[in-house]
């Protein structure tokens, strides 16, 4: 099954419509957001993803500061559609039962990396502006 396929699988599954069906009741709600900012980082601690995976986890981890950024009120330049396109892809990535369920070793997480790459993907232009937007909060201006 080529990535074409498997991304248009998880698109069209039950699974991730569930999951955009909760994104933009999570993402009108600063509680909810941080939260599954919380539970996607404890997923990311308990399965551990290292070697070829870092890459994945970094993704991760960014698309987390984003959402923690903007339900912070820190960072507003994000469309809302981007939001609950992140918001939805995070909902998939900790529910243990989707398409490919978690359970199942080294494959059952699969499709949540298919999906997370996919978006990253996706959100390029966004992310680049939140990347140099993050990059530009954290210099320290001596002046």
């Amino acid at each position: 099954m080529n990535d074409e396929s498997l991304i248009s699988k998880i698109l069209h599954s039950i699974f991730f419509r569930k999951a955009t069906g909760k994104a933009g009741r999570y993402a009108s709600n600063t509680s909810r957001l941080f939260q599954l900012v919380k539970d996607v980082a404890g997923k990311l601690q308990t399965v551990g993803f290292k070697g070829n995976l870092a890459e994945f986890q970094s993704s991760v981890q960014l698309l987390i500061r984003m959402v923690k950024a903007y339900s912070s009120g820190a960072y507003k330049n994000l469309p809302w559609k981007s939001l609950v396109s992140i918001v939805a892809v995070l909902i998939y990535f900790v529910s243990p039962i989707d398409l490919i369920p978690d359970f199942l070793p080294v494959i059952g997480i699969t499709d949540d990396i298919a999906l997370v790459l996919w978006l990253i993907k996706t959100l390029g232009e966004d992310i680049r502006k939140f990347s140099e937007w993050e990059k530009n909060e954290k210099t320290i201006n001596i002046g």
